[in-house]
């Protein structure tokens, strides 16, 4: 049996485009490191620059993959 993969998922509260990639994941048994993003902070550096700069939720890092915003997104 192989273990569920494990994901970063960075996510602001409010989001709806981070609340369905999170049901997604948690549908396929993914298992989820959750990251809020805040306005400020530590979070907030790393996750500029997994996008390029660009200020948008949800990112996903899922096997040294990284999508941003797949299925659409949210400022934070």
């Amino acid at each position: 049996m192989t273990a569920a993969p494990r994901v970063l998922l960075s996510v602001r509260a409010g989001c709806p485009y981070c609340d369905a990639k999170r049901a997604e994941l948690a549908a396929r048994g993914a298992r989820v490191t959750e990251i809020a993003v805040g306005t400020q902070g530590p979070a907030v550096t790393e996750l500029l620059k997994l996008t390029g700069g660009r200020p948008i939720v949800p990112v996903v890092v899922e096997g040294g993959h990284v999508a941003v915003a797949p299925d659409g997104g949210s400022a934070f």
